[in-house]
């Protein structure tokens, strides 16, 4: 643990201890990092606002639970991060499913919706890919792969033996490898006319 995780851990003991500066500097401290993970989970700015406040909200409200991984509160911020965040999907797909039903009028599409339909394809095979991956395995992938933690500590965080996540973690990088091969495949190989 070196001096900024053991500050950070020495923070978290502050606001533990009902010093209201505390939990101000926590959010500070990883605000970005969790918004941008939120941003990559859901392409959408307004959710991943709503998901970021939710993650820090659990991470109050849930203060007495938190697992704080080699001095640092990012890990479990992250994993709440990506359960919000599927919780949200979750309610956006019921929303869209209902308003599907309603009958409308031809509109045209939203700036959202056109900042979608210009990322490159292999950025929706990968996001597809990603949601796929059930909570368990996203949120290895985004703490091992995306956020760069070691195994160990993610299988900690996550409550499961190294060993095991290390098995996790090949299983999915070779399916993720399988399910997006095509993609990028040099012209005239993987696309079918």
């Amino acid at each position: 643990m070196d001096d900024h995780d053991s500050a950070e851990a020495a923070l978290w003991q502050r606001g533990l201890e009902n010093d209201p500066r505390a939990f101000g500097e926590i959010f500070d401290l990883h605000k970005d990092r969790v918004f941008r993970h939120a941003f990559r989970l859901l392409l959408n700015t307004h959710d991943a606002e709503d998901v970021t406040g939710t993650a820090f909200l659990e991470l109050w409200r849930r203060r007495n639970s938190v697992r704080i991984v080699d001095g640092s509160l990012l890990p479990w911020l992250l994993v709440t991060v990506s359960n919000a965040a599927s919780n949200a999907r979750r309610s956006t797909a019921r929303y869209r499913k209902l308003l599907d039903k309603l009958p409308r009028s031809e509109s045209p599409a939203t700036i959202e919706e056109e900042a979608v339909d210009r990322l490159e394809p292999f950025d929706e095979h990968l996001k597809s890919a990603m949601q796929a991956l059930d909570p368990l395995d996203r949120n290895l992938v985004t703490l091992v792969i995306l956020e760069g933690y070691p195994i160990r500590d993610a299988a900690d965080l996550l409550t499961m033996s190294p060993g095991s996540a290390k098995t996790r973690l090949s299983r999915i990088k070779r399916n993720l490898r399988t399910d997006l091969a095509g993609t990028y495949a040099p012209s005239g190989q993987g696309e079918h006319s």
